[in-house]
């Protein structure tokens, strides 16, 4: 019943504000929600703007777009694949090298199948929407950090979340005699799973948010991350998902594109007190006790850890980036 309430009787708030000065990256930006959110960004007069695409040719066609609707002349095309980690480390580096300052990064691009697919040895969603995120997150922080601290200011890192993460029993707890995370990419317990696959990605993302958030709160941290739901909507993210009866349930229910985007920069133009948070139709909201409760909080301290150890894997020491 909250899920449809939303839906229908809460309309996100336009965005507003004056982005004079600022960087701003937003992934996943050549199509759908990251479109339109890079689309206000321009519009609120971002001084560089910085489309992250898989794509380069569709990456140039929304800027075109984006440019001709705003008028902003100054946006950027790079080169980002979520599912790859070395394209990441090579976008990290880039920034680190091209870019005076980061001011918003609005992490959007993500995946949901409708059958398994495989990406540097696990399920795709997994890698797309958990370790590539959190790898993502941990290499772009120093450079937000020294935005924080040469120009007085305060980023923000903003991820792109679900309320999907409610839709799952979280199977994967119970059955784990090992990592919680290996659990979810075992092919075989996963497609017996499938309908809960994309909801647990969900689920770990806004733990590993929220872990962040508990051990290294706002007055500490000099870069504000949090986690925001758009709701759902008329984007490219489940174009796998071609049944007649989602079509017809989208049809009806889901948000324009314009719409659900304004929930990003909600994110984006949030403040301290979003930090390690949970954003729903633009405002803070504590989320269910899937969550929040004793057991939810003991899967969280362990998610977080298997997190640490992935990236850590992947860029040794790259975790450190998440302390104060």
């Amino acid at each position: 019943m909250g899920f449809l309430y939303s839906q229908f009787f809460k309309t996100p708030p336009y965005p507003k504000g004056d982005l004079t000065g600022k960087t701003v990256v937003v992934t996943g930006s050549n199509v759908g929600l990251g479109k339109e959110a890079a689309r206000h960004v321009a519009r609120l007069g971002a001084s560089r703007l910085i489309l992250a695409v898989r794509s380069l040719d569709k990456g140039h066609a929304a800027k075109q777009d984006i440019s001709q609707s705003t008028g902003l002349k100054n946006i950027e095309v790079w080169k980002l694949d979520m599912a790859n980690y070395k394209s990441i480390q090579a976008f990290a580096k880039q920034c680190e090298a091209e870019l005076d300052r980061l001011d918003i990064f609005i992490a959007n691009a993500g995946v949901v199948r409708a059958e398994w697919h495989e990406a540097e040895g696990q399920e795709e969603g997994m890698t797309v929407n958990v370790t590539g995120s959190f790898l993502l997150l941990g290499l772009i922080l120093p450079k937000m950090k020294e935005t924080a601290a040469k120009y007085n200011t305060r980023p923000v890192f903003t991820t792109t979340g679900s309320a999907a993460y409610d839709h799952t029993t979280f199977p994967q707890r119970a059955a784990a005699d090992g990592e919680i995370l290996a659990k979810c990419s075992d092919r075989a317990f996963a497609e017996k799973h499938w309908d809960q696959q994309y909801p647990v990605s969900k689920l770990v993302q806004l733990w590993g948010i929220r872990q962040i958030g508990e051990h290294h709160p706002a007055s500490e941290f000099p870069v504000t991350i949090n986690v925001t739901n758009p709701g759902l909507c008329h984007s490219e993210l489940s174009r796998d998902m071609n049944s007649w009866g989602f079509w017809l349930f989208k049809l009806i229910v889901a948000r324009s594109t314009e719409v659900g985007s304004r929930t990003l920069l909600a994110g984006a133009l949030a403040g301290p007190e979003s930090h390690g948070e949970y954003l729903s139709d633009g405002y803070v909201e504590e989320p269910t006790e899937l969550v929040t409760g004793k057991a939810g909080r003991e899967a969280q301290a362990r998610v977080a850890t298997e997190i640490i150890r992935q990236i850590d894997s992947i860029v040794p020491g790259v975790s450190k980036n998440f302390r104060n």
